[in-house]
């Protein structure tokens, strides 16, 4: 054999053994660790009594992190300032919490853990593990559980804090403003259950806030709140539910500015009340100015018009509410007004019960339904009425409509009139209708009526209404002409008979309507008429 063809065959032999012997010893990997960290010990130890250091250390067998902590950590007494908690960012062993705040005598603290502690490779978690002294001697083990729900949604939002407040001689309905509650717990990840442990024998106020900055206070432009009617004595062993609601603001108007030719900006909360606002030119004199309110349709914002411009660099402006009364400085400029533009909604397709609407950008004053006509496919002039709504800035036309039918909108100019006198362009909109095999009904039995009159509401899975009946009699009602899809169904009971639902309020002590849910997602398909039975609670 050729000795080159003899020391290559030999290379290839050698190789192919380094590979065979590379394979086999080469590492595929253990099983994913599912196990979560383990507790080995605390300094002080868990459960101390007569606690009097600044720092706590609590050691795991592995490495571990710290996942949403600031919604996972509940410390209850919450103390203030807030301890630093670590590990942040980084991975160790153990969790130690450094205490900045000077320790109620004579308390017990509990800071549970949640489902934070979870090992640093797989993200297993240590559940709700709890550290628990006592700056006396001995620990307080009494507990209070229940359910919170929305009054008003019918899912209850994550992550609802509980508080008590201890009612003693200096217990006031304020300290949900301004005071750190007794004892602090929150609903348990997406659930709507809670429980408040650990706590001490005494009469207290229940209250459950949506804590959006989680600074343990209420704030009600921001945050909604529940309570119980009465205090509650501990122990017990009752179970409370209680229903969140965001209270209804008082309006008040933020400080008006320019913001376009003859058009000021006023930004507002609550529910605008027009007679409820003032506003007087102070300087330079002058009479009242023909002048319109409007609503931005999607932000809290009114903006004012005034018809004549104000031949002046500045004024003084007095803004008055029930609540407030202030006065602003406003730098005019001649800035170019808005024309006017009339949009028309819907086009194409419109549902029978459904107005159409036209919808102006400058303040519209003025109606002349003469220049307005609507035909059907036959030519044949269908009745309206109209109205018009100077707040929305819109007209409403409601007209009967007829299924598969085409109807032929028209507007002519000066149908419409604004603020400065400028009027419409011609308008045409062509409008049709579907048949009614494309749409399902809903039939509704009740069971369990305790009140008329009861708003009946078919909203979308985010709460919008599609439908509305009020019912004052008898249990059973029917949706008609319905887009095939899933709905939800609430029934709201009217007890002050205002025809909307009336939210509470915690000064005034006044829990929301009630409402209850249908239980299920309502589906409706084409064609179909599906029926139901609601036996309410």
């Amino acid at each position: 054999m050729n000795r080159k063809l003899f020391n290559f065959i030999l290379f290839i032999v050698v190789i192919t053994s380094v590979v065979r012997c590379a394979k086999k010893g080469m590492p595929e990997g253990g099983p994913i660790d599912e196990e979560p960290p383990r507790f080995i010990r605390a300094n002080p130890e868990n459960y101390t009594t007569n606690f009097d250091a600044k720092e706590i250390s609590i050691l795991f067998n592995e490495f571990i992190k710290l996942e949403n902590p600031q919604q996972q950590i509940i410390i209850s007494p919450p103390m203030d300032p807030k301890p630093n908690i670590l590990p942040l960012g980084q991975a160790r062993k153990d969790v130690k919490i450094e205490i900045t705040d000077t320790l109620r005598e004579n308390t017990t603290y509990a800071i549970n853990f949640g489902k934070s502690i979870v090992d640093n490779n797989e993200g297993n978690p240590y559940p709700y593990f709890k550290y628990v002294f006592s700056t006396g001697d001995y620990i307080d083990s009494l507990e209070v559980s229940g359910f919170i729900e929305d009054a008003y949604l019918k899912e209850t939002p994550e992550f609802v804090s509980i508080f008590l407040y201890e009612m003693d001689s200096s217990y006031t309905d304020s300290v949900v403003y301004n005071e750190i509650p007794r004892y602090v717990a929150y609903t348990r990840d997406s659930s709507v259950n809670f429980d408040l442990e650990n706590l001490k024998a005494g009469k207290y106020q229940m209250v459950a806030i949506l804590d959006d900055n989680a600074n343990y206070k209420f704030n009600p432009a921001k945050d909604k709140i529940g309570f119980l009617d009465h205090p509650i004595s501990i122990p017990t062993d009752s179970i409370y539910t209680i229903s969140i609601f965001q209270e209804e603001l008082a309006f008040e108007v933020k400080r008006p500015k320019l913001f376009k030719g003859r058009q000021l900006l006023i930004g507002y909360q609550g529910i605008p009340n027009l007679n409820d606002l003032e506003l007087n030119f102070l300087y330079p004199p002058m009479d009242p100015p023909v002048s319109r309110i409007t609503r931005d349709a999607k932000t809290d914002t009114l903006y004012y018009w005034f018809r004549d411009p104000i031949e002046t660099d500045s004024v003084s402006l007095e803004y008055v509410t029930p609540r407030q009364r202030d006065t602003v400085y406003i730098r005019m400029a001649q800035l170019a007004r808005d024309s006017l533009n009339i949009q028309a909604e819907p086009s194409g397709k419109i549902e029978y019960n459904q107005p159409l609407l036209l919808k102006a950008n400058t303040p519209l004053v003025e109606k002349n339904d003469a220049l307005i006509t609507i035909l059907d496919k036959d030519s044949v002039e269908v009745n309206f009425t109209s109205e018009l709504r100077g707040l929305e800035n819109q007209l409403e036309i409601y007209f009967d409509k007829e299924p598969e039918g085409t109807y032929y909108f028209k507007a002519l100019p000066g149908s419409l009139t604004d603020l400065f006198g400028d009027q419409n362009d011609t308008i045409s909109q062509k409008l049709t209708t579907k048949p009614l095999s494309e749409y399902g009904s809903i039939i509704m039995s009740l069971r369990n009526v305790r009140s008329y009159p009861m708003i009946v509401q078919l909203t979308t899975l985010k709460g919008e209404i599609v439908k509305q009946h009020i019912l004052k009699e008898g249990n059973q009602f029917t949706f008609e002409h319905i887009n095939p899809g899933n709905y939800f169904l609430r029934i709201i009971y009217d007890e002050n008979q205002n025809g909307y639902w009336d939210t509470g309020s915690w000064l005034e002590r006044r829990k929301p309507e009630k409402i209850s849910y249908y239980p299920d997602t309502l589906q409706t398909r084409a064609n179909f008429d599906e029926v139901y039975q609601f036996y309410l609670d």
